[in-house]
């Protein structure tokens, strides 16, 4: 099966927002979109998760991936698709879930943390990878693993990683993250979330040598 490609992005940085509403969809997906994050994770451990998904894919412009993550079975898949989901991310590698999401044409970032994980994963056609817990293996160890895995696999650091070392990738060539807790925690108002979103896309730019 053909590999579906990662976008093109400025930033690409996944916003993950476990724990978020119904309720509060609009108003924190609002703000991060209009921030500038082109990447929306709703994990599907969140309260009725497939109804934030699809007011967020309501609320998100063409090139901004709405999706879920926690994503474990081919019926979530389908769910997904069902509501609009245009990004599939997974905590393990089961190729049936990577393959039904691509058919579906779904960016698909199975989580991965050693070789023989992430090299699975290339095989059953993932868009790329997300290297988790990134705190764990740090930038070194996810760079030695890069080096025997496809180029054009996305690679994605998460877990523990905020806008404070988004430098220590930098270096090694990692541009593609996945932001949780130091972004968005459940009950967190919309206010808040813009004005975090506002430091780490600064903070990112900084790294990177975006100009805006």
């Amino acid at each position: 099966m053909s590999r579906i490609p990662f976008p093109p992005m400025t930033r690409p940085l996944i916003a993950i927002l476990r724990g978020l509403k119904p309720a509060e969809a609009d108003g924190v997906v609002g703000a991060l979109i209009e921030t500038g994050f082109t990447a929306i994770e709703i994990p599907l451990n969140s309260p009725e998760p497939f109804r934030s998904i699809e007011a967020a894919v309501k609320l998100a412009p063409e090139g901004v991936l709405i999706g879920a993550g926690t994503v474990l079975t081919v019926a979530d898949v389908d769910r997904l698709a069902d509501v609009g989901g245009t990004l599939m991310v997974s905590p393990n590698v089961e190729p049936d879930v990577i393959a039904r999401a691509a058919e579906k044409g779904m960016v698909t970032m199975p989580g991965v943390f050693t070789p023989t994980e992430a090299l699975a994963a290339a095989r059953a056609g993932a868009t790329g990878l997300k290297f988790f817990p990134a705190s764990v293996l740090g930038s070194a160890g996810i760079q030695a693993i890069r080096a025997v895995l496809p180029a054009e696999l996305e690679i994605a650091a998460v877990g523990g990683v905020s806008e404070r070392n988004f430098a220590d990738y930098a270096a090694i060539g990692v541009r593609s993250f996945g932001l949780g807790s130091s972004l968005y925690k459940p009950g967190m108002a919309a206010d808040e979330v813009r004005a975090r979103a506002e430091a780490t896309i600064a903070a990112y730019d900084a790294a990177y040598g975006v100009s805006r």
